[in-house]
């Protein structure tokens, strides 16, 4: 491909032209470029169109160039971020993650609760049998409907957000008490009827008697004339068998029987027996309420038959049916829990100690995890060293940004771990490297920190969450008025700001990760390839050597003893020659190699890429205050409507409603139900007064949408012909790489948004405060009333997918490209007053190190 040579000049408000650069082609045929003279007014640079996609030159803005020995710079117009909903408003100058405490980013689960780290102690698995004591978390006098008498915690003083929380709990005790629960000595008192009544009706009360009398194994029936003990007998004969079935140790059931007596109970009952190691019943047996309306009250009636039970039953909303208008119904059937599979109970291999069998506990561990300027995979791939698990049994429900500190919840299939297990580790107690002592008194082993541990029946997945809460801290503000700061502000409270993907989307390196998804999408293997090995300027000495080391002396052995494990997709393509003996004509059996989702967040870029350019085609037709003739809406919006299941997933009211909807059984149901895309319509005049621009959506490329009317549609075709796609059949022979496509709203409102200005004179004084220091008991921010500079702390929450960086560029009017910001940095006249505020510098002396190669997405998924 042949190169052109021309100047790439922007100019800023303050008239200052800035250049841009990039590394020479990586097609070595290529002229390289020519000596630039430093002290030229302009530089004569190279074009490099091998890198970018043909479309580009639809943005309208010159392409990047590249200088010899100087790094490339992507500014947002060369992603397709060019429109602001608050086109008039002034500029404010402003430095986003000068520290890393400047960008504070907590997960909101399902229920809405903002994620916190909560206590820095050990936990402690319960000594009871976990199948038989209630959920209580203690320390927080709430229960967590989905820990089995999980961790120990510890109040933590100010904390207003409980991860996790359920219903408060009316026997509940203070946080140094392990709460037991004491059944009463006859089997069904008559104080059960009275604290059922306000919830079942007289018959159904009547059934559970019935049913819970019964015990945990359903009633024998005889079977053509073959005898069997009946279901119903004298009520204390029926009542005595109940209690004592129920109350059995686990480990008391399996004493005696690992020989013939195991192969026996497998031969009769196939998979596996019952509680006592017998052949297994299926168990219908199940109490079903009328329909109840509120969910106060569908809370409360959980919550009795977790107090008067002890655990021994079980309560969930009715899925079988969808939910109506009178509300949910609620099932209550015996539980369970601390069975392993076909209903047998677990060895435990420990004799008669009080400590329950590590076998008993839920399969999953849930703990929180603050991390530090770590991506979350890199994050999670530290944890599996820890924790000498593999990296496969971590997951999250969804990945955070990499400079800034960030919490969230994470699973572990735990294979025999407790939560004291995965504590140690954790924190290198287990290995003597620090005691216990040390560990609460210490931050975490590579800004990697985690706690508050629960037991769970299921793993989190991607999207099981609403989004992220946000408290970031602009520094070095300047801005010609007040007025005009909050005019800003209350433009992305009130309207909303354009909800582009952002940089992170695509990487800060010199070869952007859509340039590598048109690749793969065009089936051209070999460029995939050499995009992914090509260096990148600036990035870390190790990787380099390893890239020169096959780039350039052809030594693969070398190259992939010098490559980090931590860079995945290099070192999967140098292992796939390996094995190849050298051999590399098999790109595409190379590629193949890289884990799926990673090779997914490339075709995945280049779509936002798209959806970015289109969107950005729309806002500079029509503006982004009303839709107009041609925009397209869901017919039914998916983020309004409630859930097919009922409250199985958004409500977690009663104790299995997440995890029944999470078990593997209901994920094959799921995975079997064809899907189907969302419905949506393009508007006509007679809708445009029945929708606003939060409405609006764009079509991410693929073989399932529909793309919008008229011009915008013709200009979405323009799009992806002139990069070698069809913009109607996204089918390709490699099945990873057909993309369905799906929709995003083109505007994104905060859920909740506040900000406070405050003065400064050390940039190396925090701000704001990370939840492990406060666990830690370092000292609070200081704010300084007489700094000599100004800084805007903004607290906002957003939903899933959407990226803070963008609400801040709304805001600002700034470039948020990684480069810029460094040179912002750099400018800023702070600096000039770094270390001022003697002692202060200890309380964090983690700075941010802008433009690092490696940033994470912020998008949760």
């Amino acid at each position: 491909m042949s190169s052109t040579s021309f100047v790439r000049e922007r100019e800023h408000d303050d008239g200052v032209l800035e250049r841009d650069s990039k590394r020479p082609k990586i097609n070595d045929s290529q002229a390289a470029p020519t000596d630039v003279d430093d002290k030229a007014e302009f530089e004569i640079v190279e074009e490099t169109p091998y890198i970018l996609p043909p479309s580009h030159s639809l943005l309208g803005v010159p392409p990047p160039t590249v200088i010899e020995g100087r790094a490339t710079n992507f500014l947002e117009t060369d992603v397709g971020i060019s429109e602001y909903v608050g086109r008039g408003v002034s500029k404010i100058e402003g430095i986003i993650k000068q520290r890393f405490t400047d960008f504070l980013v907590n997960e909101v689960d399902l229920d809405g609760n903002v994620i916190h780290l909560k206590s820095l102690a050990m936990p402690e698995s319960s000594k009871k049998n976990p199948a038989e004591v209630p959920s209580i978390n203690a320390g927080n006098n709430q229960t967590d409907s989905n820990t089995i008498d999980g961790a120990k915690e510890v109040p933590v003083a100010k904390s207003d957000e409980r991860a996790h929380a359920a219903p408060t709990s009316s026997t509940s005790e203070p946080a140094d008490t392990k709460p037991e629960v004491k059944m009463p000595k006859e089997p069904w008192p008559e104080s059960f009827n009275a604290e059922l009544a306000p919830y079942l009706s007289e018959a159904a009360i009547l059934q559970l008697k019935e049913m819970f009398l019964q015990g945990p194994e359903p009633p024998r029936v005889p079977d053509s004339g073959w005898g069997g003990r009946t279901g119903k007998g004298s009520t204390e004969d029926i009542s005595s068998s109940a209690v004592e079935i129920s109350s059995a140790e686990p480990e008391s059931n399996d004493r005696g029987k690992r020989g013939r007596g195991r192969g026996r109970d497998r031969g009769r009952g196939g998979r596996g027996g019952g509680r006592g190691g017998g052949s297994a019943r299926e168990d219908h047996r199940k109490i079903v309420s009328e329909p109840i309306g509120l969910k106060e009250t569908r809370t409360a009636f959980h919550q009795i038959i977790r107090e008067l039970f002890g655990g021994k039953l079980d309560s969930e909303t009715d899925t079988s049916a969808p939910a109506t208008d009178e509300g949910s119904r609620i099932v209550v059937k015996w539980s369970r829990r601390g069975v392993g599979r076909g209903g047998r109970e677990r060895r435990d291999g420990g004799g008669g100690s009080e400590r329950a069998p590590r076998g008993t506990f839920p399969p999953y561990i849930h703990f929180t995890l603050q991390k530090t300027n770590r991506d979350t995979q890199d994050a999670l791939s530290h944890l599996s060293r820890m924790l000498k698990v593999n990296v496969k049994d971590l997951s999250v429900a969804g990945t955070k940004d990499k400079r800034g500190v960030t919490v969230q919840r994470v699973s572990l299939k735990r294979n025999n771990k407790t939560v004291e297990d995965v504590w140690n580790l954790a924190n290198a107690v287990t290995n003597g490297r620090k005691s216990a002592e040390e560990a609460v008194k210490e931050r975490g082993e590579r800004g990697v920190r985690i706690a508050d541990f629960n037991y769970r029946k299921a793993s989190l997945e991607l999207g099981l969450l609403k989004g992220n809460a946000f408290v970031i801290t602009l520094r070095s503000v300047q801005v010609d008025s007040m007025e005009t700061l909050d005019k800003a502000l209350n433009i992305v409270k009130n309207t909303g700001f354009i909800n582009y993907y952002g940089m992170q989307r695509f990487g800060t390196a010199s070869v952007p990760t859509h340039a590598i998804g048109l690749a793969l999408l065009q089936s051209n293997w070999q460029k995939a390839v050499s995009l992914i090995l090509q260096p990148r300027h600036g990035e870390h000495p190790d990787v380099e050597a390893a890239r020169n080391a096959w780039l350039v002396d052809n030594d693969l052995d070398k190259a992939l003893s010098l490559m980090p494990r931590r860079v995945v997709a290099e070192r999967c393509l140098l292992e796939s020659y390996k094995k190849q003996k050298g051999d590399t004509r098999n790109a595409m059996g190379a590629l193949s190699t890289i884990p799926r989702n990673l090779r997914l967040m490339y075709v995945h870029a280049y779509q936002s890429y798209v959806w970015n350019a289109i969107v950005s085609e729309r806002v500079r037709m029509h503006g982004a205050e009303k839709p107009v003739v041609g925009d397209l809406v869901f017919e039914v919006d998916p983020d309004a409507q409630p859930e097919e299941d009922g409250e199985a997933l958004t409500d977690n009211e009663n104790e299995d409603a997440t995890d029944k909807a999470l078990s593997n059984r209901a994920r094959k149901k799921l995975a079997r139900k064809p899907w189907s895309p969302p419905q949506v319509k393009t508007l006509t005049e007679e809708d445009l007064n029945k929708y606003t621009i939060l409405d609006v959506i764009m079509p991410l490329p693929g073989t399932d949408v529909a793309y919008p009317g008229g011009q915008l549609g013709d200009r979405y075709r323009e799009f992806l012909k002139i990069d070698g796609l069809d913009p109607d059949n996204f089918v390709r022979k490699q099945k990873d790489y057909t993309l369905s496509g799906s929709y995003r709203k083109i505007l994104h409102r905060p859920t909740a948004m506040t900000w406070s200005v405050m003065r400064y004179t050390d940039p190396d004084v925090p701000l704001a405060q990370a939840d492990e220091d406060k666990l830690l008991g370092f000292d609070p921010p200081v704010i300084d009333e007489q700094g000599k500079f100004m800084a805007l702390q903004i607290n906002l929450t957003l939903g899933t997918a959407s990226y803070a960086t963008m609400a801040l560029r709304e805001i600002t009017k700034t470039e948020t490209s990684s480069h810029y910001q460094t040179g912002l940095t750099n400018a800023a006249e702070d600096q000039k007053y770094r270390g001022v505020a003697d002692g202060d510098i200890e309380i964090d002396q983690r700075t941010a190190v802008v433009g690092d190669a490696e940033d994470a997405e912020m998008e949760t998924v």
